[in-house]
């Protein structure tokens, strides 16, 4: 369980390393490698407007440095991570949602 006095990053943060630690144990060598990846990538939580269909636009958090296509939030409301495509406007959800890696590691 997270602990519950830590600041909305601080959550974000032990999500994450909980995730990648179980990733890096694994058996799976693809599993290794994509969180291995994952954590070049990834910076420190910074909030951001993201655009969802339909015109709306939701505070979120970006988990990883954009490559200039992709990059991973967390949905707080929702409590799961996006992959999001980087467009003139911001990040905007593509609907591929669920954890950060299963995320990462589907471009």
């Amino acid at each position: 369980m997270i602990e519950p006095g830590l600041s909305i990053p601080e959550r974000i943060d032990a999500l994450l390393d909980a995730e990648v630690r179980e990733a890096l144990a694994s058996a799976d060598r693809v599993t290794r490698r994509t969180a291995q990846a994952f954590e070049q990538t990834r910076r420190v939580p910074r909030e951001v407007t993201v655009n969802f269909s339909g015109g709306i636009t939701q505070r979120c958090w970006s988990v990883s440095k954009g490559d200039g296509t992709y990059r991973v939030i967390y949905l707080p409301t929702a409590g799961y991570f996006s992959l999001c495509v980087e467009s003139d406007f911001g990040p905007l959800d593509i609907g591929v949602h669920g954890p950060a890696l299963g995320c990462f590691g589907s471009v």
